[in-house]
């Protein structure tokens, strides 16, 4: 760790090179977890294992960075943008498979972004200029005259000096309590671990026999394996065998039904849970109460992990036991199956959400798409690779429009779409569907060209196939282009036209329900206050007995911009926190920035000035991870500049600044709650929270000097200590007082001292 983090000091992308199971990953998470503080702009793991397709190598960094990027950029260029001005940590798990991709992302980004490091794991280097290469060493293991010490006689050296005996002590104490080393067992245990070459996995996969097995007959069997594989030549064994030796000794170790999970659950990339491995993995020969047993049994021999969130269970494998479950799959002949067997369930779940999404389940359905999304990505790969499945795929990729949009999925949503509708071009009804849709995430991504050709197809198509469904959809967003590009002249009659339609249909659901929010926009552009309260009061009357949350956050929010306009602030502030608790409850990022600045706007109206800076602090950063801030709407976007300029002026430019960064600090639950409660954020979340009694005669005087703007090593002189001492010294300040960068200590200083 000390190594790396010297690496990661004087080189800007350092890779961590090594077989699989060494230990890569987590020597990579841990040190990148200790440098948090070292990068202020945060440290990001972006786990690439599950990503199949090389083009998606960008866009699952901005995915991960959380960037809520809604145009046609590059994600290349959108990350470049992004990181260019930033300090951040960037970790690049398993890419070993991804190469071409990762390196040239990672030479892209070291180029423009002078204040990034990367840190990536890959079995063989990334190639890129600049890089260095730091090979992960197996755990220490005793050398070869230590096992061969008979059992109870005492070591030269204790057993716990060595690395691989402490995590098999460590590992099977877990499963086989009480066990500990000591003399009876340390020279089996030295040579267990020798045989497994100190390789961390495949250490733990033997402990984990610790269940049934002991010491003694682990080595035994594992013994008879090595020989096996290597003809008796210890000596010339590479670890990447030993690994799979290691591997091949679980497998042998799992009863029937267990290793025809292992295989058949290698079809899942990332999480799965329950319902989707009985589903997929269980047949007439091997029936979900078997594959429950199963999968009990692979947990308890550490071949598949158990995942807790939010008290459900999901389930995954190691890259590398994944990998070695398909190819038992492969060799099965049974991979095609359970492929389709895969794209039907994932099929099942997106025509599922598609039914449901329009009731009181959209935050689950919301949270688990998003957490499903890399199978479901596998599934529709599958649809656009497998022949004759590619009507299937549109139909899917259509069926996901809940989560393409509300779930904030808009670049995935076109690019799979796109990929559907290059493969259908016959006039069918699913056509007509995926066009509206994706000229709709065209829209929302500001696209407007695109989205013009793909509605007008979409209608033109409707109009020819008599598809009455598709017709309405098509004109009802072609009304929302027009609406969001000021052209109210021409959105009016499309919107009216689309809402009618749906008024006689009866068929209300949360997409056909986005006709509020539109026509409620332009009822505001044209200055229809009036109309606008009456759509509001259609529409709530519409998602009661429904249960409908999402359209009816967003006609709220439009609903608030039309009493704003009209000076009504009460009402309006009433509309915006009633959306905003929604879209909380949501966890629609993107919607609770346009809520905050808004009710930022309206304190700011109000005389409000501290609380309007709290709330502006709170949603510029927020908006910091997306493309457009109020997705570009210039009016919009005046407001918010002439609110800032009023908070500013009333409060004067350091107690603005002081509010405004009380604001950058806070969470997004705490900022939810600050803005609905009307309370004064959370003393946890504020720099001015920590109380100078906390901190020692010293530290005050560290901070002062970091107020001033001095490194460590200038403090260091100033106060005549080592450079050591004083990094000490600011550790323990960021600790106390519960911050994260010397930039909050500066602002918790400054805010001191303007204190009466």
């Amino acid at each position: 760790m000390a190594e790396l983090k010297q690496k990661l000091s004087c080189s800007r992308i350092v890779t961590l090179t090594g077989a699989g199971g060494v230990g890569k990953s987590r020597l990579a998470t841990h040190v990148a977890w200790t440098l948090r503080r070292a990068f202020p702009d945060g440290v990001h793991l972006v786990e690439l294992g599950k990503v199949r397709d090389p083009s998606l190598v960008p866009q699952t960094v901005v995915n991960t960075l959380g960037i809520q990027d809604r145009s046609m950029r590059d994600p290349s260029t959108v990350l470049v943008d992004y990181l260019s001005a930033r300090r951040a940590l960037l970790v690049l798990d398993n890419c070993e498979h991804l190469l071409d991709a990762c390196a040239h992302l990672t030479a892209t980004l070291a180029s423009a972004a002078p204040g990034l490091r990367v840190l990536a794991t890959s079995r063989e280097p990334l190639r890129v200029a600049g890089e260095h290469v730091w090979p992960v060493p197996a755990l220490s293991v005793p050398p070869p005259e230590w096992s061969d010490l008979p059992p109870g006689s005492a070591a030269k050296t204790p057993a716990k000096q060595y690395e691989a005996l402490t995590l098999f002590e460590q590992r099977g104490a877990a499963v086989s309590p009480g066990f500990r080393l000591g003399p009876d067992n340390e020279a089996y245990v030295a040579r267990l671990c020798q045989q497994l070459d100190g390789v961390p996995l495949a250490i733990e996969l033997a402990a984990a026999c610790m269940r049934m097995l002991t010491v003694e007959q682990i080595l035994e069997r594992l013994t008879k394996r090595f020989s096996l594989l290597t003809a008796g030549d210890r000596a010339g064994q590479m670890r990447h065998h030993t690994l799979r030796a290691a591997v091949d000794w679980s497998f042998e170790l799992c009863t029937e039904q267990e290793r025809l999970l292992w295989a058949r659950g290698s079809v899942f990339v990332g999480e799965f849970d329950l319902d989707a491995v009985e589903y997929i993995c269980a047949d007439e020969m091997f029936p979900p109460e078997e594959v429950f047993t199963a999968l009990m049994g692979l947990i308890a021999k550490s071949i598949v992990s158990r995942i807790v969130d939010d008290q459900d269970y999901h389930y995954r494998m190691l890259e590398t036991i994944r990998q070695y479950g398909h190819e038992r799959l492969a060799e099965s002949g049974d991979e095609d199956n359970l492929r389709c067997r895969h794209r039907d369930y994932y099929l099942r779940l997106a025509e599922q959400c598609d039914s449901e999404c329009s009731g009181s389940n959209q935050a689950h359905w919301i949270r688990r798409l998003r957490a499903e999304r890399f199978n479901i990505w596998v599934a529709l790969d599958f649809c656009a690779t497998t022949p004759g499945e590619a009507r299937t795929g549109l139909h899917m990729a259509s069926a996901l429009c809940f989560m393409w949009t509300a779930g904030g999925f808009l670049r995935s949503g076109r690019h799979w779409l796109d990929r559907m509708l290059s493969l259908n071009t016959e006039p069918t009804h699913e056509r007509i569907r995926a066009l509206w849709i994706n000229g709709w995430l065209a829209h929302l991504q500001g696209d407007y060209a695109s989205s013009v050709a793909l509605l007008d197809e979409s209608r033109e198509l409707a109009l020819l196939c008599n598809d009455d469904v598709g017709l309405t959809y098509a004109i009802q967003f072609l009304g929302d282009t027009e609406n969001w590009h000021n052209n109210a002249e021409r959105a009016l009659p499309l919107l009216e036209e689309a809402l009618e339609r749906h008024r006689a249909s009866g068929q209300w659901n949360a997409i056909a329900l986005q006709i509020f929010p539109l026509r409620i926009h332009t009822a505001h552009l044209l200055g229809k206050t009036d109309c606008a309260t009456e759509l509001l009061r259609e529409c709530q009357a519409l998602c009661a007995p429904l249960g409908e949350c999402w359209t009816l956050s967003w006609t709220e929010w439009s609903a608030a911009i039309a009493r704003w306009a009209a000076g009504d602030l009460e009402k309006a502030s009433e509309y915006l926190r009633e959306s905003l608790r929604k879209k909380g409850e949501l966890n629609e990022w993107l919607g609770i920035a346009c809520c905050l600045s808004l009710l930022a706007c309206v304190a700011a109206a109000g005389g409000d000035a501290h609380r309007a800076a709290v709330l502006f602090g709170a949603s510029d950063t927020m908006w910091e991870l997306a493309d457009r801030m109020l997705y570009g709407i210039e009016k919009l976007l005046d407001w918010v500049r002439h609110s800032t300029q009023l908070s500013r002026k009333a409060l004067g430019k350091k107690a603005f600044e002081a509010a405004y960064q009380q604001g950058e600090r806070m969470t997004q639950e705490e900022v939810i709650a600050y803005a609905l409660g009307d309370k004064r954020p959370h003393q946890a979340s504020t720099a001015a929270a920590a109380p100078a009694p906390l901190l020692t005669k010293r530290e005050l005087e560290v901070v002062a000097l970091i107020a001033a703007g001095m490194s460590n090593k200038q403090i260091a002189a100033s106060l005549v200590i080592s450079q050591r001492t004083a990094e000490s010294h600011v550790e323990n300040i960021l600790t106390k007082m519960g911050l994260t960068s010397r930039t909050q200590i500066a602002a918790w200083h400054s805010q001191q001292k303007d204190s009466p």
